[in-house]
């Protein structure tokens, strides 16, 4: 199953932007085990690479991407580290390199957006989604006029989704939304509070049913 149809399934993916990873093994098999398998690490984090190769040992059932890419340089040490999707928070002025770097390592690569022209360059560019960021400040009904012009463009709202407005997105239009802070505070994931973060991606995943 390919990351994509992963998400297609699970209608989630869990985006954590933390100062600090206690365990990243530990921490995707907490998100696994509360329904989330698509996970994304972000450069914000230090030592990313680190913390890649650590979610990659062992069996996790997770689906691990380097989130918050810039630089092609990041795109190929992201995959070298075991990145298995990249998701990028805009479009700058490497875009371009940053698809070819994913496309020649076959790792699906999400660009971020949020225009309609923004949304007309990141397909031609070869993006396999778009992430429409900061979803929060326009809300479902700004993801559902953009459905109408891109009906076959995968769009994954992010920035401020929730339990309360998920199901909203997935409702206008979305393939799938990014959990953040709702289900992975920065203090569970550097205390290591598995438990309560699998509670909460548990919760999180029943918003959406």
């Amino acid at each position: 199953m390919t990351t994509l149809d992963l998400l297609r399934a699970d209608r989630v993916l869990s985006v954590v932007r933390a100062p600090e990873i206690g365990d990243a093994r530990d921490l995707c098999s907490a998100l696994v085990a509360g329904g989330i398998h698509v996970i994304e690490l972000t450069f914000t984090t230090p030592d990313l690479p680190k913390h890649l190769e650590r979610a990659a040992s062992g069996d996790t059932g997770a689906v691990v991407g380097a989130g918050t890419v810039q630089t092609a340089a990041q795109a190929r040490t992201a995959v070298e580290a075991g990145a298995q999707f990249l998701v990028t928070p805009g479009q700058g002025p490497e875009a371009a390199a940053i698809v070819a770097a994913a496309q020649e390592a076959g790792v699906p690569i999400v660009l971020g957006a949020l225009t309609p022209s923004e949304v007309m360059t990141a397909v031609a560019l070869g993006a396999d989604a778009v992430k429409i960021f900061p979803a929060h400040q326009f809300g479902p009904k700004y993801l559902k006029d953009l459905s109408g012009p891109f009906p076959g463009v995968a769009l994954v709202p992010s920035g401020g989704v929730n339990a309360s407005n998920a199901r909203a997105f997935l409702d206008a239009g979305a393939l799938a939304v990014s959990a953040g802070t709702d289900v992975v505070s920065p203090a569970d994931v550097a205390a290591g509070n598995w438990s309560d973060i699998t509670d909460k991606a548990k919760a999180f995943c029943a918003a959406l049913n």
